[in-house]
């Protein structure tokens, strides 16, 4: 690791809030950065119609009455070390729906002298001399910051594949590869992620998901009651945590899933995305869960009462370029795990969990996933789960600076 690395601040700019509903890449690395390292964190920017089509959400009151005051606003977490510090921008222009060229262009420079002017204002305030800037896959604002900034390195990071998304789709691959261009180094968290952003790199590095396992292990060490949701089902628990959407989750499979082990229930823990478990009947089944979106600090007394856990999900582009969060998080809680191989990093778990192919493979695997609970097995997984920690993600980072500063 980089000898100097705590005299680094870092500012990082990302696509998903702090106060988001997800857990997400950029979340849980500004965390660890905290922990040695000031940590500013750009929350992806409010437009005027976010503003005004959330006059009425109480939830939003304080930060539509800061935002209106067309400041940077700073906030603390008491759960962290005052190392960390989230920003918010001004509003900006919604302008996702124009068509690319010299209208769109015009109005992304308006937004981007907002973000860039915050990110100064923050600089001065802060007193920040030495740091690194990361654009965590929000190419749509400031994807490099300019030299009169000073950044000791420009960083791109890239979680997905950004031209799967209907909606970020038009302007942000585009914007995306125009990134990846400029910046000193880039970072991708798979595989295929690697692969396809190459071409527009001359320096790029993998840095895979992790997880939080001193959490998720509480799962295993600590005598938490069953939940009140799941008080009365007697049944063995296929347990899934993570966002219900539309694209990664197969709905097939789980509803063949729910009627090959009518003796075992179902429950899906996250914010649910998408109609297509109404549209198909998943959710009219009995042995059929819905418990909603937890905290990530809630989530271990639900694991802990998991029989097994799943990943289903689907075959398409975008599942190829996935290194998933929950991977890690469902063994460092020491669960047996069953998933489709939908991408290349997901078979480098295949000596640690049940994969399959086919969807008949994958609901055979469920009994056998349960039936695989002994304690050396249980060990061996949180084994794996403990060389994925966040701390390994961070320590690897600062090598890569170190090699790419190196060189620059």
């Amino acid at each position: 690791m980089i000898k100097n690395y705590k005299t680094y601040d870092l500012i990082i700019m990302a696509i998903f809030r702090w106060d988001g509903p997800y857990s997400s890449t950029s979340i849980s690395l500004a965390k660890t950065f905290s922990k040695t390292n000031r940590v500013f964190y750009i929350n992806h920017p409010y437009t005027y119609r976010d503003y005004y089509g959330q006059l009425k959400a109480p939830e939003h009151k304080e930060i539509r009455a800061s935002l209106n005051n067309g400041k940077p606003i700073y906030e603390k977490d008491e759960s962290l070390s005052d190392n960390f510090t989230s920003v918010t921008p001004p509003l900006t222009m919604p302008i996702n729906f124009l068509p690319k060229g010299a209208i769109y262009n015009a109005f992304a420079k308006f937004n981007n002298k907002k973000i860039i002017d915050t990110i100064r204002q923050t600089i001065a305030d802060y007193n920040i001399q030495q740091y690194i800037f990361v654009n965590c896959f929000d190419p749509f604002f400031v994807p490099t910051l300019p030299e009169s900034l000073q950044p000791k390195l420009n960083i791109y990071q890239c979680v997905d594949d950004i031209s799967q998304s209907e909606y970020l789709a038009d302007h942000g691959e585009y914007l995306e590869n125009e990134a990846i261009q400029k910046t000193d180094l880039t970072l991708t968290t798979s595989t295929e992620l690697f692969r396809l952003k190459s071409a527009y790199s001359n320096n790029i590095q993998i840095l895979h998901n992790a997880a939080d396992i001193s959490n998720f292990k509480k799962a295993l060490t600590e005598n938490y009651p069953r939940p009140k949701e799941l008080a009365d089902i007697k049944t063995p628990i296929i347990g899934y945590i993570g966002n219900l959407d539309e694209i990664r989750v197969n709905y097939q499979l789980l509803k063949k899933t729910a009627l090959t082990h009518p003796d075992k229930t179902l429950v899906f823990i996250g914010p649910i995305n998408n109609t297509q478990y109404k549209t198909i009947g998943l959710d009219q089944l009995p042995n059929v869960r819905f418990l909603g979106k937890k905290d990530p600090a809630e989530l271990p007394p639900y694991l802990k009462y998991f029989d097994c856990a799943i990943i289903p999900f689907a075959y398409n582009q975008l599942t190829k370029s996935i290194y998933p969060l929950k991977i890690n998080e469902y063994l460092a809680a020491g669960k047996a795990v069953v998933s489709t191989t939908f991408s290349e990093d997901i078979r480098s778990f295949s000596a640690s969990i049940f994969l399959t192919e086919t969807a008949e493979e994958f609901v055979a695997a469920i009994g056998k996933a349960i039936q695989s609970n002994s304690s050396e097995n249980i060990k061996q997984r949180v084994a794996v789960a403990e060389t994925n920690t966040w701390e390994a993600r961070v320590e690897r980072f600062w090598n890569i600076v170190d090699e790419t500063l190196s060189v620059t």
